[in-house]
């Protein structure tokens, strides 16, 4: 029915790719795209014996715009699913508008090198114009909807679980469940041990700039920013028990405040272990995590990608995972006039996913729902030209598709709130 082009075989890669080949009816034809190919060879040689899906691999440096203009010709594809890093959206995108071919991502973009100039320039003013300092947000991609629209082309932009999921569920609450909705907290709790004094659960890079960054959340349509893991709550997760939580700013808080204009409050929190947070700030104070190049026995070298080579990769943690995750969104509003609040969520269990498909479930939360969203776009049930986030799009459809894919939600309707 479909050919898909992935681009990128890490950990989330690899658990959209084995889902892709659960769904052959859909996924005929699948190419696995990375710098380094023999990854990618090894992944399809594993899964071929499993699924119908006809695997093919290639190598393309993501960065090179016309290198993955030639992939892309030359495969034909009928959707590029990019689970690559986000320094790397802008030129997938570029390429997918070339070629007449949609997108998806997974995380939106921000720049390898945050004191490129011309970066920095327009960051700064976004910095002043929106009042948020974190370096990634929606802009640099949103500026394509036109470009998308006049192709006839559809680009679906952060479709892991946060952002992603959490998106859907705000779309599913205000479609089934509220009349008018007043507050959202979106929790997500790791409460995974993997044994390790410490690691990061998906790419360190990433990770650690964005849990560094100051935090911010939505009030009344405009950003209030606080110093990075200034404000703390506990929480009593289903089936994980009591977590400390922090406040960050997080990219669908931005997209939610753009299509939930009449939401008062949007917040996002994360939960995060005590040694976790001394680890990253003995790190933060010696300059590890800083992006700026420094000469160390006449090389250049970028701090905080040396500290990602020393650090554990995200994709060997699956054996040594135990415990669960729980995302989901807190709800407060109206509802046939009354007061109402409401709890959606998904849990899911480390040792099940690896069991399954050989990660833990941070990558499993995220390749499961790119492979749905992707699902999605092929089925015709998302197709609309232009640049959207999950939000944009009917949750029903998606939401069933997590449900049958692994992982299902749960609701209460009577949840403890967040003060």
């Amino acid at each position: 029915m479909s050919k898909v082009l992935v681009i990128g075989c890490g950990g989330v890669a690899s658990v959209a790719i084995h889902k892709c080949c659960q769904a052959s009816e859909v996924f005929t034809e699948l190419c696995i795209a990375s710098r380094t190919k023999s990854k990618c060879d090894a992944l399809a040689a594993k899964l071929a014996p499993t699924t119908k899906t006809k695997l093919t691999t290639a190598q393309v440096d993501a960065d090179d715009v016309d290198q993955l203009i030639a992939l892309i010709k030359g495969y034909g594809p009928d959707l590029v699913m990019n689970i690559a890093l986000p320094y790397q959206d802008l030129t997938i995108m570029d390429a997918c508008l070339a070629c007449g071919v949609n997108y998806m991502d997974t995380a939106n973009y921000e720049p390898e090198n945050t004191d490129d100039p011309a970066w920095r320039a327009v960051y700064e003013k976004r910095c002043k114009e929106e009042g948020f300092s974190a370096y990634f947000d929606y802009s640099w991609q949103w500026a394509y909807k036109k470009k998308f629209e006049d192709a006839g082309l559809t680009a679906l932009l952060g479709c892991g679980f946060d952002p992603g999921v959490t998106q859907a569920y705000c779309a599913y609450a205000a479609k089934h469940e509220f009349d008018t909705i007043d507050t959202i907290d979106i929790l997500d709790c790791n409460g995974g041990d993997h044994g390790y004094a410490f690691a990061t659960n998906f790419n360190p890079e990433i990770n650690l700039r964005e849990v560094s960054a100051p935090g911010s959340y939505m009030q009344n349509g405009r950003w209030v920013e606080v110093p990075a893991m200034s404000i703390k709550r506990e929480y009593d997760f289903d089936q994980v028990g009591r977590k400390d939580m922090y406040l960050l700013h997080h990219e669908e808080i931005e997209s939610l405040g753009k299509n939930f204009p009449g939401v008062k409050r949007i917040r996002f929190f994360m939960t995060f272990g005590q040694s976790y947070l001394d680890h990253m700030r003995c790190l933060e104070d010696v300059g590890m995590l800083s992006t700026t190049p420094i000469e160390y026995n006449g090389q250049q070298i970028v701090p905080i990608q040396f500290l990602k080579a020393l650090l554990p990769d995200p994709a060997s943690l699956g054996p040594r995972t135990k415990g669960k995750t729980n995302i989901g969104c807190i709800f407060t509003g109206t509802k046939d006039g009354q007061p109402k609040t409401w709890y959606i969520y998904n849990v899911c269990d480390h040792e099940a996913c690896y069991r399954e498909v050989g990660s833990q479930a941070i990558s499993y939360t995220t390749g499961v729902p790119a492979m749905c969203g992707a699902l999605m776009l092929l089925t015709g049930k998302w197709n609309q030209p232009g640049v959207y986030t999950v939000e944009e799009f009917d949750p029903d459809p998606f939401l069933d598709a997590l449900d049958q894919y692994g992982l299902p939600r749960s609701v209460n309707a009577a949840p403890a709130l967040v003060d």
